[in-house]
């Protein structure tokens, strides 16, 4: 049996009891989140693409926090997209500001639409605590 724990920000609760699930499980020291999106806690999309992008950051900001876990924690991330040419631009501009350059593995995918219509992008990743992969590596 394996040590999980589901994470449920209090900025997301009424997200989860909506849609039936958690935004992240923690096994062990992983963090497996959910793809967040650029909505606001009453569950409203943001219609301005640069809003909506950084509102999906301070999501996944708030789900990898409650994990114990942070940007810099990230191994692997998988991005969502709809139109992605026409956003790509200004969604790289939004992530290079607030998310670090260089530090997981990132694959991008254009997809024709997303849980509610608006929402233009989604973020997924999996994340690992620092402090277990440098006990580890000693």
């Amino acid at each position: 049996m394996t040590d999980r724990q589901l994470i449920v920000p209090d900025a997301m609760k009424l997200l989860a009891e909506r849609a039936g699930y958690a935004p992240a499980v923690k096994v062990g020291t992983t963090l497996y989140c959910a793809g967040q999106v650029g909505r606001t806690p009453d569950l409203t999309v943001i219609e301005d693409p640069e809003q909506q992008f950084l509102a999906a950051w301070e999501n996944l900001r708030i789900v990898l926090a409650a994990g114990g876990c942070d940007f810099e924690d990230v191994v692997e991330m998988t991005t969502y997209h709809i139109d992605m040419s026409r956003h790509m631009p200004l969604f790289r501009t939004v992530k290079d500001r607030l998310f670090p350059r260089n530090t997981c593995a990132w694959t991008c995918i254009g997809v024709s639409e997303l849980a509610r219509p608006g929402l233009l992008v989604e973020i997924k990743c999996i994340a690992v605590q620092r402090s277990a992969r440098a006990s580890e590596q000693a």
